[in-house]
């Protein structure tokens, strides 16, 4: 499986679904997770993650799948265009 690196943008509320959650099923993947960063936005009430991956598009998508099905919680993905030969 060829890895590509990509973005993983996350906006909750922590209300319905609580951050520890979320993290639970990002530590899963963390071999695949170079970094993180998580704001709580406390005037609209909700929690925003960003996550930089190095993975497959199947694991992304497995990544992705799990938290896109959690209430409260969406989440958007962008994987980098695989390299070319030569570049």
């Amino acid at each position: 499986m060829e890895k590509r690196l990509g973005t993983v943008s996350i906006i909750l509320d922590p209300q319905v679904t609580p951050v520890a959650t979320i993290n639970e099923l990002i530590s899963q993947f963390g071999d695949e997770v170079i970094g993180r960063m998580g704001l709580p936005h406390h005037d609209r009430g909700v929690s925003i993650i960003t996550l930089i991956t190095d993975t497959s598009v199947e694991r992304m998508s497995a990544l992705t799948g799990k938290i896109g099905k959690l209430p409260g919680v969406q989440v958007k993905s962008l994987m980098a265009k695989p390299r070319l030969q030569g570049d």
